[in-house]
């Protein structure tokens, strides 16, 4: 890291002398200047699913079936709460990108001083190898589940997605976009059947949605509670929507900005609503299928899909390991598009995006493998919630500066956030990072 500023030009002087990130699809999507109002909004579905992937990954499964398996439907609320934050800060994403024509990393590059800027990427390029960790683990499991493969040989084989990453770019954006979205489908395809299968309270489900005083005064009640904020939104998200937004190619002036940012804040909005009906699917499933039979203790992914076939049936197992699978490769394609968004974004480095992924697989696969030889499966759940730490300790650097770019009047203009969207954003921005603080404080202190 000694000569790594050396190798890093300085501040860019304007918002128009660079190179966009993810230039191959920059502006590859057409938007009909004439039409219908949907036919011009369905020229904006797509970036707001590739977002939603990061709400329904591997990480979020854990606290998920612990809350509802431990305390049954009370924790909905709080998954309520963390999707309406989500919402409104990539609804905010989508403004910037499409306000001033930059992603996240390249206005933290130009605004910044450098001794700002390097490590926002060095924080930046951590929380995506810790994401993909959690995705590699995630995948991993699911392998193991359908096909018996174990956990060790799992994660060796999930460096092969690379293959993957380069068939769906080198088709373009809508087919990469198609993908997300028929992968998220199948994931709420398999909950649903799960759901049927567990037959839930409905009248418990839609109380669990209000708020619940217990969840603040009982204190294991609150301590997942705050798992669940913690793993809700996800640094590489912020990064990745602000570039993958600019793929539509909208009018400059300020009416098309204008029109594009509402087309665009619906398309995301939309997706994670649909990522908050599959993450609360999860805990449901959890509650009915777990805490109804006397299983309050259910945590680790291996233990729910062992549970479920005495409980549900033979199926329900096979349903839950593929939407797993599912949500893993899911998760592949979406770290690996940030990824290439903060290195071209922070440092103008272009690299292969098969080289970039094999890179970051690479970092994550090798503490993998030596915890999975060593310890196995305990060691594999352990390294998901560490995954969850690391990235509740980046999350205020890439929070914060959205914040203060989604506030920019220099910068945005008339585009501007309204104020009553800058004071929620602050208020949920000062809420994840108070709790993810507090899961960070509690991991290392061990309470």
């Amino acid at each position: 890291m000694g000569r790594l500023p050396e190798a890093v030009p300085g501040p860019l002087p304007g918002p128009g002398d660079a190179t966009p990130s993810l230039p191959e699809v920059n502006r590859s999507v057409a938007v009909p200047n004439a039409g219908s109002w949907l036919r011009r909004l369905m020229a904006f579905i797509g970036p707001g699913y590739l977002v939603a992937v990061g709400y329904m990954d591997p990480g979020n499964w854990a606290t998920a079936l612990a809350g509802g398996s431990a305390f049954g439907y009370t924790l909905l609320t709080v998954a309520l709460l963390s999707s309406l934050m989500a919402i409104l800060l990539q609804a905010l994403c989508a403004r910037i990108g499409l306000a001033t024509g930059r992603d996240l990393a390249q206005l933290c590059r130009d605004r910044f001083p450098r001794v700002v800027a390097i490590p926002l990427w060095f924080l930046a390029e951590i929380a995506i190898c810790a994401t993909d960790l959690a995705e590699l683990i995630g995948t991993a499991i699911a392998l193991q589940l359908l096909f018996g493969i174990p956990l060790l040989i799992g994660v060796l084989l999930t460096a092969l997605d690379a293959f993957l990453i380069l068939w769906l770019q080198n088709k373009g954006m809508r087919w990469l976009e198609a993908f997300i979205m028929g992968m998220i489908a199948l994931i709420a395809g398999c909950f649903v059947a799960q759901l049927v299968m567990a037959d839930p309270n409905w009248g418990e489900v839609i109380r669990g949605y209000l708020p619940s005083a217990s969840i603040v005064t009982n204190q294991t009640q609150l301590y997942i509670a705050l798992g669940i904020l913690g793993a809700t939104v996800m640094p590489h998200n912020l990064y990745l929507h602000t570039a993958v937004i600019q793929s539509r190619d909208i009018r400059r002036d300020e009416e098309g900005k204008k029109e594009a940012i509402r087309f665009a804040t619906i398309d995301s909005t939309v997706a994670l609503a649909l990522a908050l009906l599959i993450n609360s699917s999860i805990l449901i499933l959890a509650a009915a299928a777990f805490h109804a039979s006397g299983n309050t203790e259910v945590a680790e992914i291996g233990d729910a899909h062992e549970l479920l076939a005495p409980l549900l049936g033979t199926a329900a197992p096979y349903l839950f390991a593929i939407a797993l699978l599912a949500c893993g490769l899911n998760s592949t394609v979406t770290a690996t598009l940030a990824g290439q968004v903060v290195m071209e974004g922070f440092l103008r480095f272009r690299l292969n995006p098969v080289l970039r992924r094999l890179l970051t697989r690479l970092v994550a696969i090798v503490p993998a493998v030596i915890v999975t030889a060593l310890y196995g499966e305990s060691g594999t759940a352990r390294m998901l919630v560490l995954s969850q730490v690391v990235l509740s300790l980046q999350l205020p650097f890439a929070v914060i500066p959205l914040m203060l770019f989604a506030g920019d009047r220099s910068r945005l203009g008339t585009l501007r956030a309204p104020s009553w969207q800058l004071a929620l954003g602050w208020a949920s921005a000062a809420l994840i990072v108070v709790l993810n603080m507090k899961l960070l404080f509690d991991f290392v202190t061990g309470d």
